[in-house]
């Protein structure tokens, strides 16, 4: 299985999750060095997957189509296919415009909306692409998407209207970019049925994840208040379900809130994944 976005946040935990589980792992990212901030300020995990030989970890920007077929060459070699994929990778708010990840809408650029969509949306549909071929080939596999519920809609009593769920969280164009990654895979969800290729989509929640310290820092001092962050790992039991999804006799096409399956599965609510 191949997690992009690997190294470091929801992607360690991932890749952790499911090699914990059994699994071959290849995890990508764009870089590997530690970036210095919060929750990425050492090298430990990179070095102890390079250690392993059911895990490999590969350099990769998914903007590139070059470097996307390349890791693709090399797990195909290393693993033999490619059966699950988690869209991870993703340009976060608070890289995009540090340390609060905040901006308004008429305060950002062309050029800040091109970045993101490039890296969110089109890096992802790339690596999807590339590495859904395998499982076309065999007629098995399991994509998932992770998204964002801050782009989420919810009905109004009125009946006929919806309002966004977080229209205050100033995180564009990150939610933008999040509620178009949601509507691909979920269309791509019905193309690839046929193929017996499940599609699902993922909405964590906000978790302690890289640079975490230095947003909420930030937002503080702003005078904001700052919700409970998520562990990295709330995610790892929903992406271990959704990857034994087929499309034939499994679940396709659904979009899923992290924390309120793990409560429905009996893995315990915001007591037991939300941070100290």
């Amino acid at each position: 299985m191949v997690v992009t976005g690997g190294a470091r946040g929801m992607g360690r935990a991932y890749v952790r999750g499911f090699l914990e589980k059994g699994a071959r792992v290849v995890a990508l990212d764009r870089a590997w060095e530690p970036t210095g901030l919060s929750a990425d300020r050492d090298d430990v995990f990179a070095r102890e997957l390079r250690r392993r030989d059911d895990a490999l970890a590969l350099t990769c920007d998914i903007t590139d189509v070059e470097q996307i077929q390349y890791v693709l060459g090399a797990t195909v070699e290393r693993f033999g296919t490619v059966d699950v994929l988690i869209n991870n990778a993703n340009l976060l708010p608070n890289s995009q415009f540090p340390p609060s990840g905040e901006v308004a809408i008429l305060d950002t650029t062309d050029t800040d909306w091109h970045n993101t969509f490039e890296v969110g949306l089109f890096g992802t549909l790339k690596v999807t692409r590339a590495f859904v071929k395998p499982m076309l080939q065999q007629r098995s596999g399991s994509i998932i998407a992770v998204s964002s519920g801050g782009g989420n809609t919810m009905p109004l009593d009125d009946g006929y209207s919806w309002a966004v769920r977080r229209p205050a969280s100033r995180e564009m164009p990150y939610q933008s970019a999040k509620a178009a990654v949601t509507a691909l895979f979920c269309y791509l969800a019905d193309e690839v049925k046929p193929y017996n290729v499940a599609v699902n989509v993922i909405n964590p929640t906000g978790a302690r994840t890289t640079g975490w310290e230095e947003k909420v820092k930030a937002r503080e001092a702003a005078g904001e208040m700052q919700r409970p962050r998520a562990k990295p790992e709330h995610v790892v039991p929903l992406a271990l379900y959704l990857a034994e999804q087929d499309a034939a006799t499994g679940i396709t096409g659904r979009i899923f809130d992290t924390i309120a399956w793990n409560m429905a599965h009996g893995l315990g609510g915001p007591e037991v994944w939300m941070a100290d």
